[in-house]
């Protein structure tokens, strides 16, 4: 594929940047030497700093912007982009009433691992350098004035052919020497979004980055909860995605794999019942367990049976009040709930199983207290070699995978070394930061044999030393659902 690119940028970073440590420490955590891999492949500088004993941090910066800007019009089910037919169609609209020959640009979004290729048309009008965005910004009012929908593109965004720039920062964890363990967090509560400088401070990490994607589509009280599986010391938090990527920690350990959850309810009669998930919104007829980590009130206009540690209910209550500390909550409406009346008495024993099976080997996963597992959003890297699942984990779509923006990542390499990175975006002329194929190459040439993309966008956050070491594309860091932690100990 191919496109226009301005001319006019800045000359390509050369040099490369090292600390004065010693060479046996670079050879440690073995860091690339050879050029970056994303545009054109320019040399990048590169700043090394030793945050602890087997834990570096780098800061990376390749490339120089050569994009600039041009209007895109949007198709009449408000997305910028269409099949040719609808995209005609358009530009016809536009000729004729604004005088204006707009292209048509045909964008080919590439197969990924489980999904073919897409083309698509978008339609456009200019072409601005960077330096005349303000030029581009009044022709944009001026066309949304005369009753068209139109945005401005900045052209590094699209995921096309471009130069740069990139800034990304880097730890790498040498599970030769470091002497600490991962965990993964919540904050204070499921329910609740904390940013990770928060989570950091409480639990004395030395590093934190972001975790995955957390529900924006629920009760604005309850859009702390992860999507997809999270088990914190042991305790399973949030139910997993059926085959969604994860990384399972344990102690120093880290493993790229894909998971499922089963949790089943059996009352003392051997009734058994499905439990359908973990501390989030319940639907009709579904049987939610609640732990006290939830942080919320359980829902109302249903039957809570709430458990001792033991499985003994203590009581039956009408739902809608707070999970009791020490205690779990089974919480039922519609069948759900009659079965808690039928078989959850008071007194009565409800054993609560919970399951979590690797998907790869088929093999259980015991829930032990130095247990915590994070759900990815998008796997990367499987293997040594490029397999990106964006179907698989609900992210096939032009925006997610061939666009731009800030990602968190997370590796794995042959030596067990673990790689967490985020390149930062949506700062035109600075940093634009990566589709997922793009992520996907960086993470390899870090040298992941596994790699996972987890949340991006404006949630992209990496803090080191309690210092937030990247620039969040909001302007400041995100609240989010949960995060992963390096712990000194």
């Amino acid at each position: 594929m191919s496109r226009r690119i301005l001319a006019g940028g800045l000359a390509m970073a050369t040099a490369v940047t090292l600390t004065t440590l010693p060479a046996e420490a670079e050879r440690t955590v073995g860091f690339p030497s050879a050029n970056f891999p994303l545009g054109n492949r320019p040399v990048p500088t590169k700043t090394m700093t030793a945050v602890s004993q087997g834990i570096n941090l780098y800061t990376v910066k390749a490339g120089t912007h050569t994009d600039g800007y041009t209007l895109t019009f949007l198709m009449p089910n408000g997305l910028d982009y269409g099949s040719l037919a609808t995209a005609e169609l358009v530009a016809a609209e536009v000729e004729a009433a604004a005088g204006e020959s707009p292209s048509l640009q045909e964008v080919i979004r590439p197969a990924v691992a489980d999904a073919p290729a897409q083309t698509v048309y978008m339609v456009r009008v200019g072409l601005w350098p960077f330096k005349h965005k303000k030029k581009a910004e009044k022709a944009a009012e001026e066309f949304k004035e005369a009753g068209f929908k139109v945005k401005l593109d900045y052209l590094g965004d699209d995921g096309l052919k471009t130069t740069g720039p990139w800034d990304a920062r880097v730890v790498i964890i040498d599970p030769r020497t470091f002497r600490g363990s991962y965990a993964t967090s919540v904050g204070t509560s499921v329910a609740k979004r904390e940013t990770v400088s928060s989570m950091v401070r409480a639990s004395k990490a030395l590093v934190g980055i972001n975790g995955g994607f957390f529900n924006i589509h629920t009760s604005p009280a309850l859009r702390g909860e992860p999507v997809g599986v999270s088990v914190v010391g042991g305790r399973l938090l949030s139910e997993a995605v059926p085959g969604r990527s994860a990384v399972v920690l344990k102690g120093r350990t880290a493993k790229i794999t894909e998971l499922e959850t089963t949790v089943t309810a059996t009352s003392q009669d051997g009734t058994k019942a499905k439990v359908d998930g973990v501390n989030r919104a319940v639907a009709t007829d579904e049987l939610i367990l609640y732990t006290e980590e939830y942080g919320a009130k359980t829902p109302t206009g249903g039957t809570d049976a709430v458990l001792d540690p033991t499985g003994k209910v203590i009581r039956l209550r009408t739902s809608g009040a707070a999970v009791p500390r020490g205690t779990r909550v089974l919480h039922g409406n519609g069948v759900a709930g009659d079965w808690l009346n039928e078989h959850a008495w008071q007194d009565w024993t409800v054993a609560v199983d919970t399951k979590l099976v690797d998907l790869r080997t088929r093999r259980a996963i015991e829930l032990t207290p130095d247990l915590h597992v994070m759900a990815g959003s998008v796997g990367l890297v499987r293997n040594g070699r490029i397999a990106i699942t964006a179907k698989r984990d609900g992210h096939n779509s032009m925006n997610m995978i061939l666009r731009r923006h800030p990602r968190t990542l997370l590796g794995t390499t042959k030596d067990g070394s673990l790689i967490l990175a985020t390149i930062d975006g949506r700062r035109p002329g600075d940093t634009i930061g990566a589709n997922f194929v793009e992520a996907a190459q960086f993470m390899r040439w870090l040298g992941a044999t596994q790699a996972i993309n987890l949340d991006g966008g404006g949630s992209t956050a990496m803090v080191v030393g309690r210092k937030v070491v990247n620039r969040p594309s909001d302007g400041a860091e995100r609240a989010i659902g949960d995060a992963l932690l390096v712990l000194p100990t």
